[in-house]
């Protein structure tokens, strides 16, 4: 009859190695702090096998020792970090994004109250701009930075509504320090398609007698340089 065999005086219950690879994995998660790790980063340090992280991972967050977050860089990769942290701006997207999405409705506000700031006084720098929205008390709880009114005026600047400049020292912006940045909203003109729309040609009874050099002519016709004007 074969005697079983016995246990070296430093082998391991299953109960133990479970407990071991839990606070491996833990160790590992919160090595990253507020950055995470994702699964096949902790496999690599931790050279434990994929079902034996899985079953970590999953104890850990019942014991809310760890918590699974979005990568706003990548969302279909999952971050493992320690629950006492709050994600990175580089994981989360920073103020514009709440639970992974884009902040809509917030950053369209934000541009509209630029766009407010700027048409009340004409020509505003980013604190103007800032100071304003500050005492508006609109976004309560939720301070708006200086950087996040530069990214909104980048924006707006692209879109086509407010234009950038600064005061040379010939006058150009007499309220604003010489070199100083500022904006101030654009002057909406109608798109070309709505001015070709109300060219008077077509319409006009007139026009097989308009002629370059004649009575009738573009350069006499009051409607025709109405629409040369947009």
């Amino acid at each position: 009859m074969a005697l079983p065999l016995k246990r070296g005086r430093n082998s391991m219950t299953p109960a133990q190695v479970s407990q071991d690879a839990n606070h491996t994995v833990l160790e590992v998660i919160l090595s990253r702090e507020n950055n995470g790790i994702t699964k096949p980063q902790i496999r690599y340090e931790t050279k434990l096998a994929d079902t034996i992280i899985a079953k970590s991972i999953n104890l850990l967050k019942l014991q809310n020792k760890i918590k699974e977050v979005t990568d706003i860089r990548n969302k279909r990769t999952k971050l493992f970090m320690g629950a006492r942290f709050e994600a990175s701006k580089e994981v989360t997207g920073g103020e514009w994004y709440t639970d992974g999405k884009l902040d809509v409705e917030f950053v369209s506000t934000l541009k509209i109250l630029c766009l407010k700031s700027m048409q009340k006084v004409g020509v505003a720098t980013v604190e103007d701009i800032a100071e304003s929205i500050e005492r508006l008390g609109v976004f309560k709880g939720n301070n708006i930075d200086l950087n996040q009114i530069h990214q909104v005026l980048g924006s707006l600047e692209l879109e086509g509504e407010v234009e950038k400049m600064s005061d040379d020292g010939q006058g150009r912006v007499s309220s604003v320090p010489i070199g100083k940045i500022c904006y101030r909203t654009r002057a909406k003109k109608l798109e070309k398609t709505n001015a070709m729309a109300s060219i008077p040609c077509g319409i006009c009874p007139q026009i097989s007698l308009c002629t370059p050099d004649g009575i009738i002519s573009p350069i006499t016709c009051v409607y025709y340089k109405r629409w040369l004007d947009f």
